[in-house]
């Protein structure tokens, strides 16, 4: 099965690929797909919240899901089929505990709220935690691989 790595900041949609995205440790890998249409979408998202002077780009929360459902209508999902995963928003400097600089959190909370405004479900997620992340979604089926950076792995 083709692969298709994902930049951070980026967003990829396939269909019957493995999209990829590596070294998350405060961004957000979200995962969008269509069981009917066999279709998904992944972007690694870096920040919360654009401002409003800032060109549209999947490194945004708020863009990347607007961006994302766009892209995937445009193939012939439709978005009421859409459901969504995450995996990511570790805490990995452990020294760094002020609100401000909680971006793990901060970036899962945002992602989901955006999800909610489009009433989009998540159905699973793997967030949290202080290590870094690799992972690799599988657009044939939906199914989610999270590699850790100390060697373990979780389907979700």
């Amino acid at each position: 099965m083709g692969e298709i790595t994902v930049g951070i900041g980026e967003f990829r949609v396939a269909r019957g690929l493995v999209l990829k995205t590596i070294g998350l440790g405060s961004c957000i890998a979200l995962a969008l797909y269509d069981p009917f249409k066999k279709a998904g979408a992944l972007a690694h998202v870096m920040l919360p919240k654009s401002h409003n002077s800032v060109k549209r780009s999947a490194k945004y929360a708020d863009h990347a899901v607007e961006m994302m459902i766009e892209a995937m209508e445009n193939i012939g999902c439709k978005r009421r089929d859409v459901i969504a995963k995450l995996a990511g928003g570790a805490q990995v400097f452990k020294q760094m505990t002020s609100d401000m600089l909680r971006i793990g959190d901060r970036n899962v909370e945002a992602v989901k709220e955006v999800l909610a405004s489009f009433g989009i479900r998540v159905v699973s997620e793997d967030v949290g935690g202080s290590s870094g992340r690799t992972v690799f979604f599988y657009t044939v089926d939906g199914r989610m691989l999270v590699k850790y950076s100390n060697g373990g792995e979780l389907w979700i």
